[in-house]
Parts: C-alpha cells; structure tokens; sequence
C-alpha cells in the first residue's frame, strides 16, 4: 500500500526526473498553471484557494498574488507537507477540508486551482459542485486533469501490473508509485460537468504526449519527437491523445 509521504516525496522528483520525457510531461503543466494563475489574479482578487495542494509547488506563487490563501486536502500529511511554507508565507493556511462536503463558507474564494485532483475522486461532479458554491460571482476556477485515452493512462494500467512494475522501476531508477487515478475523463465529459455545475468555459488547453519505448529509450531525440507530434495533434481531432486537459473557468448565474 502507498502512503501519503511517499506520494508527496514521488510529486517533488517528477520536475526533476531524469527521464527527459517525464521531466518534460510535468513540467510543460507547471509552467502553463504558473502562467495562468499570473494572467487570472486580478487587482481586485484578494482570495484564493488550491484543493489538494498536493508537494505544494503553486502555494508560493499563490501567496504572492492574492492577500489570503487557503490550500484543502482530506490528507493531512499533504498539508503537513506545506506546513515550512507558513514561515515565509503567513497569509497560507492549511485546512482540512472535502471538497465534495466543505465546510467552508459559500462565495468566499475570488480563484481556485484544482490541479490534479478530480481523477481521484469518484464523484468528481460533486467536487465541481463544490468549488463553484466556494466562488464568488464572477471567480475563476483554474483545473486541470488527465486524459482518459492518453497513451501514458492506458500504458499506466500495463506497467503496474505485478512484475512489470519492477521492470518499470529498473528502467527509470527512481520511484515509481501508482497514479491512484480512479476517475479518469474524456475532454466531454469533464466539459459537461463543468457546465451542469454553473461554470462557463473561457479556454481550454491540452498539452503532452508518451510514446511507450521511445519516452524510456530515445532520450533527447525522442522528446523531439513527442514535442512535434504534440503540435500536430493538439486542436486536431487526434488531441484526446495528449495527456493532461486544462480549463479556465468562471461561475456563471442561471
């Protein structure tokens, strides 16, 4: 069974895997988060809150941006994880919370970010559900999740299969833990429970691709080769290949 520290310990090596193409998968959705969350934060925002912070690599950025910010997780050794961060950023606080019953008070948040989160949750409708009672009028939810045909998902049930896990792990030498990923959606699918709970879509994004073998044994040249059929099938009808969709979206009245 895999323990919440070793979770937290597996999403901190992943922006510095020495597989270029894992390196490459995690960091091209960093930097697209990081981006967005800086052209979201507006003058007027003052809160916001990230559910499921998981290493805790976008409170710092967060922090800078709007006065108070809250970060939720049903685990409490991902918030333990963060809990250095109060000591340079006071205006983070760290709560126990599910968002799919949260106790927070409804209209409270201006922005938040759920990155990662919604393919572990069974009922991820429910924590859409949740996430537009907690913005105000107007907020912005920034999401993000994989892609239920990506080759890297469907190559992830194979290679944690008994015995080839082992191989798996010899191959990249470094940790290798199950996704925990029980609820993985087709770009449809997420759109039509983003609009049934309120939201309206603004901009959508999808970005990364794994190429089994050639992610593990080409190295540079193969990651050339990813980045360019990235380009070729994102906005294609072939883009529910690439692994990770985003959105940007805000609350709308009905």
């Amino acid at each position: 069974m895999v323990c919440d520290t070793d979770l937290v310990a597996l999403q901190e090596t992943l922006y510095t895997s020495s597989n270029v193409t894992r390196r490459w998968l995690h960091c091209t959705r960093r930097n697209w988060i990081f981006q967005s969350l800086r052209r979201y934060a507006l003058p007027t925002h003052t809160r916001a809150l990230e559910v499921g912070p998981g290493s805790g690599v976008y409170l710092p950025v967060l922090a800078k941006l709007f006065a108070e910010v809250f970060a939720t997780d049903i685990e409490v050794a991902f918030l333990k994880h963060s809990t250095p961060l109060l000591k340079s950023h006071q205006n983070i606080h760290l709560v126990v919370d599910d968002i799919t019953a949260s106790a927070l008070p409804p209209q409270s948040f201006d922005l938040i970010l759920c990155t990662e989160v919604i393919e572990h949750i069974e009922n991820s409708f429910e924590a859409i559900l949740g996430m537009k009672r907690l913005l105000k009028p107007g907020g912005i939810l920034i999401l993000s999740t994989p892609q239920r045909y990506s080759p890297l998902e469907l190559a992830a049930k194979i290679a944690f299969l008994p015995g080839v896990i082992n191989i798996v792990r010899r191959i990249y030498g470094e940790p290798i833990l199950e996704t925990g990923h029980i609820n993985l959606m087709t770009s449809r699918e997420v759109e039509h429970q983003l609009n049934s709970a309120g939201f309206l879509v603004s901009e959508r994004h999808k970005s990364g691709i794994y190429l089994p073998l050639i992610a593990e044994f080409s190295g540079e040249s193969g990651l050339k080769l990813e980045k360019w059929l990235e380009k070729k099938l994102r906005g294609k009808l072939g883009d529910g290949l690439l692994w990770t969709q985003y959105y940007i979206a805000h609350t709308v009245n009905h």
